[in-house]
């Protein structure tokens, strides 16, 4: 477990196991810690490095009032894959993690061997009308936060994404006391989400002509088991089109890493391979 100084913020990383560095990008309120069980899936052929995003969990920006900025996360990424050596990384991006890592990939590609972006919500990207109807219901999720709290704003958010009553299968065993601090730290980032996140996560226009025509090879992740009227999954889809080339499909739903971590960890080998 270490830390990085970055221009306005300090980044908390860990660092699993030895090889190639893997970089890996949680989305919304989530952190490093949703990557254990992957983590260990990969730790004997990378060093494995999950961190916070800035303004999550242990990653504490000098101004927690600024809003997410894609630029300035795509900028930490970079400074943690030059502390971490010279050589560019793989990276795995999740969610609103993929739209970090489209970003680094496109600002930064000296730094990245190959990206998955799994599942990234650019809404923009959808087709007409289904972007404006997506961005608008963002606004809404803000709206309902500001007026009501963060729990209305959590659901508006659920039904926008198409999550809502989505029901999750309960753990094959109880859960151990460091998922219990995750989920602790992550209870605790969703109000800066909602207040700084929502917006300009899910509103970044990935630049797709740096990243089609760039040296860094990107593929879009989608999951097996992900329901395809989820904003995200349709998102990826567009993003691949566009790309021009077909999304590679993974184990699980929208959480797959953590749900499926052998079978995920096994696509992922296969992809960067």
């Amino acid at each position: 477990m270490s830390t990085l100084s970055v221009p306005g913020a300090t980044l908390y990383y860990e660092t699993h196991g030895s090889g190639p560095v893997l970089l890996i990008i949680p989305g919304g309120p989530t952190d490093a810690g949703i990557f254990t069980a992957l983590a260990a899936q990969l730790s004997d052929s990378y060093t494995v490095v999950p961190y916070d995003p800035r303004g999550n969990s242990r990653s504490v920006p000098d101004d927690p009032t600024l809003d997410q900025d894609m630029d300035v996360h795509g900028d930490d990424a970079a400074a943690l894959i030059t502390a971490l050596g010279d050589r560019p990384a793989y990276v795995l991006g999740s969610s609103g993690g993929a739209q970090i890592g489209l970003n680094l990939a496109a600002r930064h590609p000296d730094k990245v061997r190959v990206l998955v972006a799994h599942e990234p919500p650019c809404v923009p990207l959808l087709p007409e009308p289904e972007a404006a109807e997506g961005l608008a219901g963002m606004a809404d999720v803000v709206a309902d936060y500001e007026k009501q709290g963060v729990e209305a704003g959590m659901k508006r958010f659920e039904q926008v994404i198409g999550m809502e009553g989505q029901q999750q299968e309960p753990p094959k065993t109880p859960p151990t006391p460091e998922e219990m601090a995750t989920w602790g730290r992550i209870g605790g980032n969703v109000e800066f989400f909602l207040a700084h996140g929502v917006k300009p996560i899910s509103g970044y226009v990935p630049d797709v002509a740096a990243l089609r025509d760039g040296a860094t090879s990107v593929v879009v992740g989608i999951g097996a088991d992900t329901p395809n009227h989820q904003i995200a999954y349709r998102s990826a889809k567009s993003l691949a089109g566009r790309l021009g080339s077909a999304p590679v499909v993974f184990p699980g739903d929208h959480g797959g890493f953590a749900s499926h971590p052998a079978e995920f960890a096994e696509t992922l080998r296969k992809v960067f391979a």
